[in-house]
């Protein structure tokens, strides 16, 4: 998920109003005669309240103008016929032409948003085929001028950021056809997957990053849920919880989240996304993606092999911003999607979009590119953290107009939700992030699956670990111990809350509990979007073995080890629907309306999860090594709570702490922690026939 630009703060609704506040600017303002401020575009002044140098003046920018739609209201009422069972217009998707006919921007208005660019001193970069942006380039100086900001390099949550130090504002004379400037404000973009590795060198400009640092994981560990049981430990280590606990997965392959997600039989009888094309976005683009999932199912899943013919790469003209944006670690990204998608629909045609870089400008272009390129499906894991309140107006209604293309084409979008749970115990702050807050994707949570030696999932909890570090050994166990060396604390979980920005959508009234959707009611004075929508195995206890090219301290070569997140649950997901596209005959596009319609009407099509009838039974030992990649330093044992409910703690930057209760919970019907739960066995068939 993506790192946001935020600040230590507490979760008070005061603060809250105060940044939305600060966000939205004095809306109708003018900052100058015959200027006009863009509403949405003035950042929290918390944000920039560590100043880390100035923006030289003929340094480059690079943003998007966004444009402002023909017919706004128009386009999200199509998505909701065309996605809304029952409706006269149900799957009648227009084409991308048609759709742009109908509400894209005219090009009348490209024209003169490009004529004031021009005279700006900015230069063109592109222009998508549906013109909703103009993405452009110019210097420090320009931007200043143009936009009536000056420009400065702050210190965000251990990123060096470019900000503007006001609201942008632009000439009266063109407020007609732009809605904002997305990309003048720095957005640097993340993936959720926590692995503690070293730095490898920068890439150089224009060079795709070095593969990533090592990782393995060590035995013991077990092949299926419960294999191996840790009888080494002392029971008084790790009471209160039960003893012996069961060794965490060493990591599924693809027959086992088959297996779990009742899909084996469907695949073995060709319902294996056969004719759908599945799309992944994320920054860079590993140059052994292919290789290394072609060996990966080789060795992991031998009888549904990736073929070349079955893999397209769309690859960035060029490439930036590698430290910025930890380049090398999209590529466990780039992996795990693409392989965790084709374990669950071996027969799709994989289309991989890689963008330039981290930056939100970047994503939106190849967010753009992926539901128009003809996928059915389209898998980001990555995003905003706390974005539903920090990522400004502009950058959200870039995506959601991109995300309306894709509604009314016949395209289902998915987004991780996030790995940090209500986001407080980072943050300070519960908000969901943003795109998954959206109301025009389908946001994807967590849940920790247990498969047994069968293939058949034995249980589903809501994922929610909590973390305690038993010991740090010169071996697997921790000998005589009796007291850990660390306390019991929320560690990661399923993203998820309420949304401060977005209003609750059509689709969730009738199911989701007031209590949620009116969480921030006392705020946004009206009941709000609430996230997550549905849930796959997310957790990295319960998590995927997945391969790549990794450079380890004797070389560079490919190995395997285990990985989780809502990043795998996305593409999980993606997987389930590319096969039931393929049932269904017809794509199944926005996914919201029909997941909600289903849930009502065929709740056994979902699992339902709820909280583990033993608490204290659940729970796995993980080891690790102590420098990732062998025993020389020796190891980290813990324990990992599962489906963790209770305290989580924040501390700010000057030691100051708060504690309260975990808000996202697994409970009967829709939660807070996975929403309708997770996909049950008569999951494709149910949403085929709707």
């Amino acid at each position: 998920m993506k790192t946001a630009r935020l600040l230590a703060l507490t979760g008070s609704a005061g603060l809250v109003i105060s940044i939305m506040a600060a966000m939205a600017g004095p809306a109708g303002a003018a900052s100058a005669p015959h200027r006009v401020l863009l509403p949405g575009s003035l950042t929290p002044a918390g944000e920039r309240a560590h100043p880390a140098g100035t923006a030289a003046a003929d340094s480059q920018v690079r943003f998007d103008l966004v444009l402002k739609l023909r017919d706004s209201a128009g386009a999200r009422r199509l998505a909701q016929l065309v996605s809304t069972p029952g409706s006269a217009e149900y799957r009648h998707y227009l084409s991308d032409a048609a759709w742009i006919a109908r509400f894209s921007p005219a090009m009348s208005d490209v024209a003169r948003a490009e004529s004031w660019l021009h005279s700006s001193g900015f230069s063109i970069v592109s222009v998508p085929r549906d013109r909703l942006f103009i993405a452009a380039q110019g210097s420090v100086k320009s931007v200043e001028r143009a936009f009536g900001v000056r420009l400065g390099y702050y210190k965000v949550n251990g990123y060096k950021v470019r900000l503007a130090s006001n609201a942008l504002s632009i000439p009266a004379s063109v407020a007609g056809v732009i809605s904002g400037v997305a990309g003048v404000n720095q957005y640097p973009a993340t993936t959720g997957l926590a692995l503690a590795r070293a730095a490898v060198s920068a890439a150089k400009p224009g060079r795709e990053p070095a593969p990533p640092p090592g990782f393995r994981n060590p035995q013991p560990c077990s092949a299926y849920w419960g294999q191996k049981i840790d009888t080494s430990d002392s029971p008084k280590l790790y009471a209160p919880y039960a003893h012996p606990l069961p060794y965490d997965i060493c990591g599924y392959k693809p027959a086992q989240l088959r297996g779990a997600y009742q899909l084996a039989g469907r695949v073995a009888r060709g319902n294996d996304g056969s004719g759908v094309t599945l799309a992944i976005v994320d920054a860079y683009d590993s140059p052994t993606l292919l290789t290394d999932a072609q060996k990966y199912f080789r060795l992991n899943d031998p009888a549904h092999p990736l073929l070349t013919s079955q893999f397209t790469n769309l690859t960035p003209a060029t490439v930036d911003d590698q430290q910025l944006c930890d380049g090398s670690g999209w590529y466990d990204e780039q992996a795990l999607d693409v392989e965790a998608s084709h374990a669950m629909a071996p027969g799709a045609h994989i289309l991989y979009v890689g963008a330039q870089d981290c930056l939100d400008t970047s994503l939106l272009a190849a967010v753009n590119t992926a539901i128009t390129s003809g996928a059915s499906v389209v898998s980001d894991s990555w995003g905003d953290t706390l974005g539903d309140l920090f990522t400004d107006a502009a950058t959200k209604t870039a995506f959601d107009n991109t995300f309306l293309v894709a509604d009314a084409t016949g395209v289902s979008v998915l987004f991780s939700s996030g790995d940090s749970g209500d986001n407080f115990a980072d943050f300070g702050l519960t908000a969901p992030n943003y795109p998954a807050s959206s109301p025009y994707i389908t946001a994807v949570g967590g849940t920790t699956l247990e498969v047994n030696a069968r293939n058949v999932r034995q249980a589903e909890y809501g994922w929610s670990t909590a973390k305690q570090t038993l010991c740090e050994s010169k071996t697997t166990s921790c000998g005589t111990a009796t007291t850990p060396a660390g306390s019991l604390a929320f560690q990661a979980g399923g993203g998820g809350g309420t949304s401060y920005y977005y209003a609750e959508p059509y689709y969730q009234v009738p199911v989701v509990p007031a209590a949620l959707a009116d969480r921030n009611i006392a705020v946004t004075g009206a009941p709000a979007r609430v996230v997550p929508d549905i849930s796959m195995d997310a957790d990295a206890q319960s998590g995927m073995l997945i391969g790549l090219t990794q450079t380890f301290p004797n070389g560079v070569y490919y190995d395997q080890f285990k990985e989780g997140g809502t990043s795998l649950a996305s593409p999980l997901l993606a997987g389930v629907i590319a096969d039931t596209d393929q049932a269904a005959g017809t794509p199944l596009g926005f996914l919201n309306p029909v997941l909600y319609k289903a849930f009502t009407r065929h709740p056994s099509a979902f699992n339902d999860i709820v909280a583990p009838a033993s608490p204290l039974s659940a729970a796995v030992i993980r080891v690790d090594y102590a420098n990732t990649v062998n025993s020389a330093d020796g190891y980290v044992v813990s324990l990992r709570a599962i489906n963790y409910a209770g305290p989580e703690t924040y501390c700010d930057a000057t030691g100051n702490c708060a504690t309260r209760p975990v808000t996202l919970t697994a409970t009967k019907g829709y939660d807070s922690l996975t929403g309708l739960s997770s996909v049950g066995g008569s999951f494709i068939p149910v949403l085929a026939r709707f």
